[in-house]
């Protein structure tokens, strides 16, 4: 990793900032991340972004969260157009949430359509999308995780959510920085 390291290190600012957004859309967690270049390894750039994370507001974390789809459902439908990239195909952003979501895929329909539910459930409860670090979970294990944070008061839900979005922008870190 220490080559991207040193691909992030010597980006314009400009440049630093387009990238890490595919990681997380809140602009102050993007400019306190490419500011704070350069960064000695992976590990520093992960404890600056959990110090970044920890900084945000509200009104930050709400930025950030309207990037994400819902859990389940597509980001493309057959016959729409694709984000414009220079491969043709879908953009960084919408490859790393199918790839993350992948447990959704093969789903019976019982599940997809419960998910479904689930999701109009949580956005009229806490008024933003349902926010999952999915990575290796099952389509059944993020229902149950839905069920279950439906139960929880707004102050734990909104810690819940920060910590969900924090795990999900560094793991998109360790991803960008496998690139060539």
């Amino acid at each position: 990793m220490t080559g991207g390291i040193s691909w992030l290190n010597t980006l314009s600012a400009d440049d630093a900032e387009r990238e890490l957004h595919t990681c997380c859309a809140a602009t102050a967690w993007v400019r306190r991340i490419a500011t704070a270049r350069p960064y000695a390894d992976a590990d520093a750039l992960v404890r600056t972004s959990d110090a970044a994370f920890a900084g945000l507001g509200e009104a930050d974390i709400e930025e950030a969260l309207r990037a994400h789809p819902r859990i389940g459902d597509r980001l493309y439908f057959p016959g729409q157009p694709t984000p414009p990239t220079s491969s043709g195909g879908l953009d960084r952003e919408s490859s790393w949430s199918r790839s993350e979501q992948a447990g959704v895929i093969d789903a019976d329909s019982d599940v997809t359509h419960s998910l479904h539910e689930g999701n109009v459930a949580y956005e009229e409860r806490f008024g933003h999308v349902f926010l999952i670090c999915a990575t290796g979970l099952s389509a059944g294990q993020m229902l149950a995780a839905l069920r279950e944070r439906l139960r929880n008061d707004d102050a734990t839900e909104r810690a819940t959510v920060r910590e969900e979005l924090r795990k999900i922008a560094n793991l998109r870190l360790a991803k960008l920085l496998e690139r060539p």
